[in-house]
């Protein structure tokens, strides 16, 4: 099972709450988090793209770096790790995209992918006058399939004829090509992003709720399998999800606790009514899950625990069918990547192989 860490490129991470810690975004902070994830093993390190945050006291995702410079920066003071920048497709043409990822490829000599994200949240683009209308809500995943064409025909052969209806190109030159694949990613949770994954994608992310509930996972992997089965591919299933370790697993859910009890409300609120936008989501869809969600700092799958607790529930999960990786969060992510690096993977039978090699 490959592993990954989701960087906080966004201020206060992935928990939307006032009394978990605070901080803001920089290139230290992230430059320390893959250091460190490359110093013990992980495969992959990936940062997301959020141009308007959700507010609130915490000012959650109100502050944000940009997903693809930040790539570019890591990419040179890293040698190892696998890095995936994120496009929000609406922002930047795919030819243009193209030629980004061909130069952090060379600046990480072959070690790039890129993150797909077509868009749920319409205020990122509403405040910037780019909002296509509502009909992108239906149709983004034609909009996406055609935008991956344009960059791997690009990618390819250096040049693109295609048209499509939402983009034409008229013998688009892209040059030099990379120096090997980059691969694709995309976060699809409905029927119809698990379609565009199959098709289109290496990996495609995948979510699951609840605390410890690991048997939440299988179901939405097996979704990918039976699209990758559809489409005649191979697309890769990455869990998202949340890490909360302490010494014993008392002291885990104390934390945990205490966040919830300082759950930024407001910033939920607003985010629901923007996920309430799209008023045809599919129940599994990313925004579909939003709206049904607990009032909670964070929906996706929180593992809290002690060191042993959660080594042996990664353990499980590294043998759930269909599952090729995960990308990692964490409450605090120093700290936390140095619990998981010295105190949890030593501990993890799927992971020993790293052990012999060191």
């Amino acid at each position: 099972m490959d592993i990954g860490v989701f960087l906080p490129i966004g201020n206060n991470g992935w928990l939307i709450s006032s009394t978990s810690p605070q901080y803001m975004p920089s290139f230290d902070l992230n430059r320390e988090v893959t250091e460190k994830a490359e110093r013990y093993g992980f495969e992959f390190a990936l940062s997301m793209i959020k141009l308007r945050g959700f507010g609130g006291p915490s000012e959650y995702w109100d502050h944000n770096l940009e997903s693809f410079t930040l790539m570019a920066g890591l990419a040179a003071v890293t040698t190892r790790i696998k890095l995936f920048a994120s496009v929000a497709v609406l922002t930047v043409p795919p030819a243009v995209l193209a030629r980004m990822a061909v130069t952090i490829d060379s600046i990480s000599h072959g070690r790039f992918g890129v993150n797909i994200v077509s868009g749920w949240q319409k205020a990122e683009y509403e405040q910037m006058g780019i909002w296509p209308g509502e009909a992108h809500f239906a149709r983004r995943y034609e909009y996406c399939s055609e935008y991956v064409q344009v960059m791997k025909d690009l990618w390819a052969s250096g040049r693109s004829d295609f048209k499509g209806e939402f983009f034409q190109m008229t013998d688009c030159r892209v040059s030099p090509k990379p120096t090997r694949q980059i691969d694709i990613i995309s976060a699809g949770q409905s029927n119809r992003g698990m379609r565009f994954a199959a098709e289109y994608a290496d990996y495609n992310f995948i979510s699951a709720g609840g605390i410890n509930d690991i048997a939440q996972v299988h179901p939405h992997t097996e979704r990918l399998v039976a699209a990758n089965a559809a489409a005649g591919k191979r697309c890769g299933a990455m869990l998202l999800m949340m890490i909360i370790a302490d010494e014993t697993d008392e002291a885990a859910m104390k934390k945990w606790d205490h966040y919830v009890a300082g759950t930024d409300l407001e910033a939920l609120a607003w985010r629901d009514a923007q996920a309430a936008a799209d008023v045809k989501a599919e129940a599994h869809s990313t925004v579909g899950r939003m709206v049904r969600s607990d009032r909670v700092p964070t929906n996706m799958l929180r593992l809290i625990g002690s060191y042993e607790t959660i080594a042996r529930q990664m353990d499980e999960l590294a043998a759930t069918p269909g599952l090729q990786g995960v990308m990692l969060t964490f409450d605090d992510f120093l700290i936390g990547m140095e619990q998981f690096g010295t105190r949890i993977q030593p501990l993890m039978k799927s992971r020993q192989h790293l052990l012999q090699a060191a």
